[in-house]
């Protein structure tokens, strides 16, 4: 497959969390199996340096530049011409355009067109297939112009909605495919919010939806600007967060609390730096979900050190609450394991149920802020023993639904059953 990205218009210089939309189309194309044989990108009368592609993204790309100053028409018959034999995946440097949508179009064994949800963008993604002939006349004055064409007269299909399975299992979520066009400055601000907005969690807690997406806003843009790796805000959340440890257990509870709190917000920016910035990797995921879910038990033990466990030793009420705490937490995190061995999917995309009982279960974001009230009003070892039970009763409710899914309802035995996240977002 050959790719052609008319980049040719001023507005293709924007930047969108630091990347311009042909960065990344090329970022999309970079994870397709296998990459495009060759991907000429034209940029008009523009010079190519002014798209600022990084060479970590050149240089593993077979791409080809093109400074072409004819029209549309003719541009697009070139890339068709070169294309030969191949399938040719048409672009536009304005259209920032769903990442899932090129392997769709790429994968298809037809032509395919697709237009942005809202008509008035005025774009479009087109892929034609080996063999394909484009009308000789066509006269077309861009993309989404071709596209329709090609459409009308049933020379090429079109991608909907209904057709495309918006599933997202790292969001636990669904979010119907987009395409904008980035036009301006104003354009490209509005689609920034979007693009932050959609990169969150389908199921979540409390604190992570409603009260730290403020800070995290604050802390992604200029961070994707300066192009930072997110394992870099990573690795500082990994010494905040232990960092934090010794302060817990001495007591010392304004130092712990900041540098949790600081845990905690960096632990939403990391992931969405990584995915608003194609910079995921899988050091990074293990570093943090395995930060994710070591921790909580350590600030736990920490906490009771902290309201006395070494003077009162663990055969007293606090020494039984804490390893209350500990079992429960192990059980609730293998509990949580049956689930997917039978869906592929997290447990709290089950149903709307299942992803509001999310945003309240005992997990760190909801302990911490119970904790340090308890500590606030001079309760803080009735709200240890409050957190305690809290997560029993997460654990047990995990349980429950577990074998009610499975044994009860049975669900993992009808293929035909869908969990409701399919239909609708768990919003």
């Amino acid at each position: 497959m050959m790719v052609w990205i008319d980049a040719s218009a001023p507005a293709a210089r924007l930047k969108v969390f630091g990347l311009t939309v042909t960065e990344r189309h090329l970022q999309a194309l970079l994870r397709l199996e296998p990459r495009p044989s060759k991907i000429i990108i034209d940029t008009g009368a523009n010079d190519p340096a002014e798209l600022k592609i990084p060479a970590s993204v050149t240089s593993r790309l077979p791409i080809a530049w093109s400074r072409s100053t004819a029209p549309f028409a003719a541009r697009m018959g070139q890339a068709r011409a070169e294309a030969g034999a191949e399938s040719l995946l048409l672009l536009d440097g304005t259209a920032l355009g769903d990442q899932r949508l090129h392997g769709q179009l790429a994968r298809s064994d037809a032509n395919l067109a697709l237009f942005a949800p809202d008509a008035a963008e005025g774009v479009a993604m087109l892929f034609v297939r080996a063999g394909s002939e484009l009308p000789a006349t066509d006269k077309s004055a861009d993309l989404a112009a071709l596209a329709r064409s090609l459409v009308a007269q049933g020379r090429a299909r079109e991608l909907t909605q209904e057709s495309f399975d918006g599933f997202i299992r790292k969001l636990r979520r669904s979010l119907p495919f987009y395409l904008f066009r980035i036009g301006d400055q104003e354009a490209a601000a509005k689609v920034q919010r979007f693009l932050f907005w959609s990169n969150y969690k389908g199921s979540t807690d409390l604190f992570t939806r409603y009260v730290y997406p403020p800070l995290v806003w604050l802390l992604v843009r200029p961070l994707a600007r300066m192009r930072i790796h997110p394992n870099l805000v990573t690795l500082v959340s990994i010494a905040l967060t232990f960092g934090a440890v010794p302060y817990f257990a001495n007591g010392q509870w304004v130092i712990g609390f900041l540098m949790a709190y600081g845990m905690s917000v960096l632990d939403s920016v990391d992931g969405k730096l990584a995915r608003l910035t194609f910079t995921d990797s899988r050091l990074g995921n293990f570093l943090d979900h395995g930060l994710d879910m070591v921790h909580p038990p350590i600030w736990y033990v920490a906490w009771a050190y902290g309201l006395g466990l070494s003077t009162e030793g663990w055969n007293s009420p606090l020494g039984y609450a804490t390893i209350a705490i500990l079992v429960f937490y192990v059980l609730d995190r293998l509990i949580l394991k049956i689930y997917p061995r039978f869906f592929q999917r997290g447990f709290h995309t089950h149903s709307k149920m299942d992803a509001t009982v999310r945003s309240f279960i005992a997990r760190r974001n909801i302990n911490l802020p119970v904790f340090l009230l308890g500590l606030l009003f001079g309760l803080g070892r009735e709200a240890f023993f409050l957190i305690s039970a809290w997560q029993f009763a997460t654990a047990a409710y995990h349980a429950i639904r577990t074998f009610w899914i499975l044994a009860v309802q049975k669900a993992h035995r009808n293929p035909q059953a869908k969990p409701a996240h399919i239909a609708a977002d768990l919003d």
